[in-house]
């Protein structure tokens, strides 16, 4: 038997490594990479029967997304966006996937729109959730405190620029005037000092620059760093799912408003400790005690509650390694 890993298509400017650090996870149950598969393309596949863990974001290709008879699928983590569902769930999709059900969802909201359409579906949580093979003694740990893409979902002046067409429809939605509320939102959550000491991480480089097997390098990397943290703040669920993994303090902070994103998060929120911001005022609330705004001397323990979900995933995909 072989084995693919899932790999990524860039957009024009830039790709999100975080579907890397994903691929991680999956790469840890299977004996070898025989072959990277990219996500968009699973139609196309032709050669020998090869296995597949199927976690992760499906997909941006919702028109040709049904994978070649010659990929043997294992859906776990399998995320389905409100956008793409239509799509997708043709009498093909819906027939292909009650194939291989039952399928094991990332979110609540995946399993809700499968069952819907008679597929049986179950909520796993996220395969970044076992990747405590990353994880560090102690001892390793050091002083850094990271941010890492913090409200990333808010109007910012890279996403007005992308192209012609977003600048345009910022002007007319005036959402370009937006531009600067997260540095704003952002102070009234943390405080001065740590915002000029922390370490700053994005997690979508630049397209166009790396190979898939750097990629996977820079996604590694960030783990090692993430392993070694004292604590991390993120609003990337791709660093806190597996900040919870590695044992590391992390605290997620949600400015979500739009329901194309946070419909990714049914079941997974409550894994965290959260400061949920308000878009419009700036107004938050914490789901953890927290005295003032963050600072360097923050201390928060994880809530351990992925334990579970860990374990089961662990199982279901070595099992699915060890079926002939």
């Amino acid at each position: 038997m072989i084995y693919g890993l899932l790999k990524y298509e860039e957009n024009k400017k830039f790709f999100n490594v975080g579907d890397n650090i994903q691929s991680l996870a999956a790469k840890q149950f299977i004996p070898k990479v025989d072959k990277y598969l990219s996500r968009e393309k699973l139609a196309n596949y032709k050669g020998d029967k090869i296995k597949l863990i199927m976690n992760g974001w499906f997909t941006h290709n919702i028109h040709d997304w049904i994978p070649s008879d010659d990929i043997i699928p294992l859906f776990v983590s399998f995320h389905m966006n409100n956008t793409a569902a239509p799509h997708m769930l043709t009498k093909e999709g819906v027939n292909y996937l009650k194939k291989h059900e039952p399928i094991g969802c990332r979110d609540q909201f995946t399993v809700e729109i499968l069952q819907e359409k008679g597929i049986e579906a179950y909520f796993t949580g996220c395969l970044t959730l076992t990747l405590n093979s990353y994880k560090v003694e102690d001892i390793e740990r050091t002083d850094d405190i990271y941010i890492v893409d913090p409200l990333y979902g808010y109007t910012t002046y890279k996403k007005v620029t992308y192209d012609y067409k977003r600048f345009l429809r910022s002007i007319q939605r005036r959402t370009i005037f937006d531009i600067g509320k997260r540095k704003k939102h952002l102070k009234k959550i943390l405080d001065a000092n740590l915002i000029k000491q922390a370490i700053y991480i994005e997690q979508e480089p630049s397209s166009g620059q790396y190979t898939t097997e750097e990629k996977f390098e820079m996604a590694e990397e960030l783990l090692n760093k993430y392993a070694r943290a004292k604590l991390v703040i993120t609003s990337r669920i791709h660093c806190a799912l597996p900040c919870l993994a590695l044992g590391t303090p992390v605290i997620f902070i949600n400015g979500f408003d739009n329901f194309v994103d946070s419909c990714r998060f049914e079941g997974i929120l409550d894994l965290f400790n959260r400061i949920d911001i308000y878009g419009k005022t700036g107004e938050w609330k914490a789901n953890f005690k927290l005295k003032g705004k963050i600072d360097e001397n923050t201390i928060v323990k994880n809530l351990e509650k992925h334990h579970l979900l860990a374990e089961l995933l662990k199982n279901k995909c070595n099992n699915f390694v060890l079926e002939t």
